[in-house]
């Protein structure tokens, strides 16, 4: 049995396919690529601080970072989220 679709139909399927698919499709966008790496000096550019206070972080293993052989790299997100762990709630 074979059936044959009108163009108009075919069209309104693959919307309605496009509308099901489009929130997996923005959300596997966000992936890595959105999620810079950073040096010590874009770090310390970033958090508007001394490249010295990041290198004394590194030490003390109180900020997520990465060990590229002798580099030391920090991924973006992470740093987002140790921030928001260490913020401050107002008391009100």
């Amino acid at each position: 049995m074979r059936t044959e679709l009108e163009p108009h139909d075919i069209e309104a399927i693959a919307q309605r396919v496009l509308e099901l698919l489009a929130p997996m499709i923005a959300q596997a966008g966000k992936g890595r690529e959105n999620d810079p790496i950073l040096d010590v000096n874009e770090l310390a550019s970033y958090l508007k601080v001394e490249s010295s206070w990041i290198y004394k972080r590194v030490q003390l293993n109180e900020i997520p970072y990465i060990k590229a052989g002798k580099y030391i790299r920090f991924r973006k997100s992470a740093i987002d989220k140790y921030l928001e762990k260490k913020s401050v709630r107002a008391a009100c």
